[in-house]
């Protein structure tokens, strides 16, 4: 499926000063997603033609660049007619539960080509799947946890910008939690499981969840932080 997106050729230093801009935006109101995709985009090219490398390296990686699944309502709604112990059905709970919609995230617009384009909106779609296996809330110890991973898993500046953002926000209480509890099960759990972009989830979702767990080597998250 091709990646719709109107394409924004930016110059190094247009780069430099966006991802400035959005840096200080994305600190000053963490909610900002479309702040927080830009900042990933112009600062994690390296980043993600790493990604794309491996995955041309991986059969299920390279069955994902042929066909270009989309996490994406058209695709993914029979997520929700699974049963209870499946890895769609997990899926579909933990979107139901907090009236997320899989077509909010926003598009792709500072990759240059359609390639690193799609790697980066498949990185961006499966955020909440991620969610979803690591047993991860959606507060901001949760987020930064993930970020953690992510950052783990691809190496990509803005998750680890958002990590220091996050800490930045946190109460004594959170921080101390988060430091001491998620932040080296994060990295520990990030370093452990597969290549996460490499696997083709839509072809799981029937599948239980504890087993596609145990399969990708994922640990699941420490008791949920209120």
């Amino acid at each position: 499926m091709t990646i719709e997106r109107a394409r924004v050729p930016l110059s190094r230093w247009q780069q430099a000063v966006v991802a400035m801009g959005c840096a200080v935006g994305a600190l000053i109101n963490p909610r900002r997603a479309d702040l927080i995709a830009a900042l990933g985009e112009t600062t994690g090219k390296p980043a993600f033609e790493m990604v794309l490398e491996r995955m041309k390296k991986s059969p299920e990686g390279r069955a994902i660049l042929l066909d270009r699944p989309r996490v994406v309502s058209e695709q993914v709604s029979h997520a929700w007619d699974l049963p209870d112990n499946t890895f769609g059905a997990a899926y579909a709970k933990f979107m139901g539960s907090r009236n997320f919609s899989p077509d909010d995230r926003p598009p792709v617009k500072f990759m240059e080509t359609d390639e690193l384009a799609y790697v980066a909106t498949r990185a961006r779609e499966v955020h909440d799947l991620w969610h979803t296996l690591f047993g991860l809330p959606t507060n901001l110890i949760g987020e930064s946890a993930l970020k953690v991973i992510e950052f783990e898993q691809m190496y990509l500046p803005m998750c680890m910008l958002s990590v220091i953002g996050g800490t930045v926000r946190f109460n004594e209480k959170q921080r101390s939690m988060f430091l001491r509890q998620y932040l080296p099960w994060a990295v520990r759990a990030g370093r452990q499981c597969t290549d996460l972009m490499c696997v083709y989830y839509e072809r799981h979702f029937s599948e239980d969840l504890e087993q596609v767990r145990r399969q990708w080597g994922i640990i699941p998250a420490p008791q949920h932080p209120k």
